[in-house]
């Protein structure tokens, strides 16, 4: 490759899941600090970093369906970046298939950005998924401005190895950031403008401290700053619900009413050929648990409907599942098959017209859980924390402690804490009336 000018400015896509969006944001941060602008909107960028997602079969395909998108009319194209799960698991795949690719770079190690960007202008190519020792965070920009709700990556990684999933390969084992470090952090973000944090994880509530503190107590001292008004955490896993973070939704006032936990499959044969290490009976006890020590939680959980060997009989234990717990919103997905994971090679694939018409049918009763919660909610005053404006003039939306959006009219402002009486439901937001 021939240098290039040095690039001005930057655009960060990211797919995928909430940690994604934190990594794209750091990204963005890091480029920032190296002098590097955002591409105002309209205008093409310089680089464009494609931040990847590889939960979903096609993953690979997609990326370089994008990388020839960014090629401009005259033929050249921006500086390519290639970040993510993708970048980990296809590294060398990638500069191969894609010459216009300069740089590849895994989930861990996209601090080093700068210096493979200052390769990419004097024309050499590089890939870097490695999973260093040293902690990406240290090497990261303070925070900058944010909006009124904050991602803080807590926790990274899985040492569940569920079969069908390809995390723990491209994210690696399970790693806690220090508590210091996260205390910090969260005190920049609060100076930044947030007034709600979500603590992010693959495994969010296995988060300990060196002296196996638990994330109960991470959330009880996020919970003393002033100026934090909101408390949530994603994603959980069944097995690392402890008695501790059971208690801080009793006790914490700042810790939403929501919590979502995966389940995946309704069935407990399904959930053992998945590895997932719980029973239908565990989870739902856990759920009574919660619900004892916060009766107005909302619950959300993921499906995953077509593992290979499910039977209809399996699945319909998945859609009365879905009927007895009562969901506030889920996400349900088809089952996919990843290249290395165990999964891929079981007998018994479901086949796809099959996978389909489950998902429909999943997905009604979803819909349908969502719906009756919402419309349970309608009568209720609740807090909505301000995000941004609406459609039309003196509209705003904004989040419910339940995480439903609702939309109102009055006046308000960005990151107001505003009390608002929900007056209409609708299956995906509610109207509410300021009081």
């Amino acid at each position: 490759m021939r240098p290039t000018p040095p690039p001005r400015t930057y655009r960060v896509k990211s797919f995928g899941c909430q940690m994604n969006v934190y990594d794209g944001e750091r990204m963005a941060e890091l480029l920032a600090a190296e002098g590097i602008t955002p591409a105002p909107d309209g205008e093409e960028a310089d680089l464009v970093v494609l931040n990847t997602c590889h939960i979903r079969e096609k993953a690979a395909e997609k990326v370089y369906s994008d990388i020839g998108r960014l090629r401009r009319e005259d033929g050249t194209a921006p500086l390519i970046a290639v970040a993510g799960c993708v970048a980990q698991a296809e590294g060398e795949e990638i500069m191969a298939r894609a010459p216009s690719v300069s740089m590849v770079v895994g989930p861990q190690a996209y601090h080093r950005l700068p210096g493979m960007i200052a390769d990419a202008v004097e024309g050499r190519r590089s890939v870097d998924t490695d999973m260093p020792a040293e902690t990406k965070f240290d090497a990261l920009p303070a925070r900058r401005k944010v909006g009124p709700s904050a991602f803080l990556t807590v926790q990274e990684g899985c040492d569940k190895f569920c079969t069908y999933c390809v995390v723990p390969y491209t994210r690696g084992a399970e790693i806690s950031r220090p508590f210091s470090d996260l205390v910090e952090e969260a005190k920049k973000l609060i100076d930044a403008g947030a007034r709600e944090i979500t603590l992010l994880g693959q495994n969010v509530n296995a988060w300990r401290d060196d002296s196996n503190r638990g994330l109960e107590k991470l959330i009880e001292a996020l919970a003393a700053m002033p100026g934090l008004a909101r408390i949530r955490y994603t994603t959980s896993h069944p097995n690392d619900m402890t008695q501790g973070l059971l208690e801080a939704h009793r006790d914490v006032p700042k810790l939403m009413p929501f919590l979502h936990l995966p389940v995946q499959s309704g069935n407990d044969r399904v959930l053992k050929a998945m590895n997932r290490s719980h029973t239908v009976d565990s989870y739902l006890r856990i759920l009574d648990q919660v619900r004892a020590a916060r009766p107005d939680i909302a619950l959300s959980g993921d499906f995953i409907v077509g593992f290979p060997g499910e039977t209809d009989a399996e699945f319909e234990d998945t859609v009365k599942l879905v009927e007895q717990v009562g969901y506030a919103q889920c996400f349900s997905f088809k089952y996919s098959p990843r290249p290395g994971t165990p999964a891929a090679t079981m007998d018994g694939q479901v086949p796809m017209a099959v996978m389909d018409e489950r998902l429909q049918r999943l997905q009604a009763a979803l819909n349908a859980s969502q719906t009756a919660f919402n419309q349970a909610s309608v009568g209720k005053r609740c807090q909505v924390l301000v995000e941004r404006r609406g459609r039309y003039d003196g509209q705003w939306l904004g989040k419910s402690p339940w995480l439903q959006s609702v939309h109102f009219t009055g006046d308000a402002a960005i990151g107001d804490l505003v009390e608002v009486e929900l007056v209409e439901a609708g299956p995906n937001s509610l109207a509410g009336r300021l009081v």
